[in-house]
C-alpha cells in the first residue's frame, strides 16, 4: 500500500481496469475499501449507502451473464446500432472482466441526493484502491441487471432499496493503458 501516494496522484493515476489477476482480496482489505468508501461526503449527513460484496466465483458468473443480458436487451431497444453492443452481445462476454470481487453500492433512493452519495462512495473506494496498488472498474452496464427482482433477492438487496454503483475490483494484471482526457467544457465562467 502506497500511503504516501498525494490526492492529486492518486486522482490522476487512477484508470478503470479491466484485466484482473485471479487471486481473491483479503477481507482486511476489502474492509479498508469499505472504510474509505464511508468517509465521502453525504447530503445532510444522510450516510445512505449499504454494500453488497460478492466473491463466490460461480456467483460473479451467473451475474455477469444475467448483467449482460438485460444491459444488451435494454441498450438494443434504447439505442439500436450503439458502439459496442456487438462485444457485450457476445455468449459467455464478462461484464465483470474476471475480476475477483464486485462491489454493489445501494441506497433507499427515498432522499433526492442519495445516488449522488453514493457515486461519491464510489469515488472514494477507486481512489484507495488504486493507492493500495488495486485495479477497479465502474460496471454501470451492469445497474439494469442488479437491480431485477430475482437478483435482489438472491443478493438480499431488500425491494425497496436500489443498485447503484457497481465496481469491481482486484489485483490488476499487467499495465493498463491509462486514457486520454478532454480539456474541461465549461458552460459559463462569470
Amino acid at each position: 500500500m502506497n500511503q504516501a501516494m498525494t490526492v492529486h496522484d492518486a486522482i490522476f493515476g487512477r484508470c478503470s481496469v479491466r484485466a484482473f489477476q485471479s487471486s481473491p482480496l483479503e477481507r482486511s482489505t476489502l474492509q479498508a475499501l469499505l472504510a474509505a468508501a464511508v468517509r465521502a461526503p453525504t447530503a445532510m449527513h444522510s450516510e445512505p449507502w449499504q454494500f453488497v460484496i460478492v466473491e463466490e466465483v460461480a456467483l460473479l458468473k451467473r451475474l455477469s451473464e444475467q448483467a449482460r443480458l438485460s444491459f444488451v436487451a435494454e441498450t438494443a431497444r434504447l439505442h439500436p446500432g450503439r458502439a459496442g453492443l456487438e462485444m457485450f452481445s457476445r455468449p459467455g462476454f464478462d461484464i465483470f472482466y474476471d475480476a475477483p470481487c464486485l462491489v454493489v453500492i445501494c441506497a433507499k433512493v427515498d432522499t433526492p441526493f442519495a445516488a449522488a452519495d453514493c457515486w461519491l462512495a464510489a469515488q472514494n473506494l477507486m481512489l484507495q484502491a488504486h493507492a493500495m496498488g488495486l485495479g477497479t472498474c465502474v460496471i454501470g452496464s451492469a445497474v439494469t441487471g442488479l437491480n431485477a427482482p430475482a437478483t435482489k433477492l438472491e443478493l438480499d438487496i431488500p425491494a425497496e432499496t436500489v443498485a447503484i454503483a457497481p465496481v469491481i475490483v482486484g489485483r490488476p494484471r499487467g499495465e493498463t493503458p491509462r486514457s486520454a482526457r478532454s480539456e474541461p467544457h465549461v458552460l459559463a465562467w462569470r
